[in-house]
């Protein structure tokens, strides 16, 4: 696990270039755009087998995460931890499941869509846990799977 900011950054920079170059533009994208709305998020990332993860987080603990980023070979999607439970009157969130719910990423628009600011928002406002009011988050890299599936499409 790092937790050193500089060698964090580093060892994510080499996870996100696993990914097709379209994919790895899209995760930085997204991540940014994650960031500018929540700065004092703790970002936890997790290189698994299916998925590399960013998860954000209003503590260090993963049960209070809000939302991931979440990509594998066939795209990018952001994870909802309680997306169940949140308002989507636009009908785009996924899933079946009877916490989580994603939304795909297909470009970078998307995360311009006021309907898709409206889940974030609303996510960050049902955290069990609020985002601390001042500061900025750590980059803490979680775990790092020795076998991945591919991180580009055949």
């Amino acid at each position: 696990m790092a937790t050193d900011p500089a060698s964090a950054e580093q060892q994510l920079a080499a996870f996100i270039s696993k990914f097709h170059p379209n994919h790895a533009d899209l995760i930085r994208t997204t991540r940014a755009h994650l960031r500018s709305l929540m700065p004092t998020a703790n970002e936890l990332v997790y290189d698994n087998y299916n998925f590399f993860v960013i998860g954000y987080c209003t503590t260090l603990r993963p049960s209070n995460c809000i939302l991931s980023i979440a990509a594998a070979a066939n795209g990018v999607g952001i994870s909802f931890y309680h997306g169940a439970d949140l308002p989507d009157p636009h009908h785009l969130l996924q899933g079946a499941g009877v916490q989580n719910r994603f939304l795909r990423i297909p470009s970078p628009d998307t995360l311009t869509l006021p309907a898709v600011h409206d889940l974030i928002t609303a996510a960050i406002a049902q955290a069990a846990v609020p985002l601390p009011p001042n500061g900025h988050g750590e980059l803490i890299i979680q775990s790092i799977a020795a076998k991945q599936k591919p991180r580009r499409k055949p």
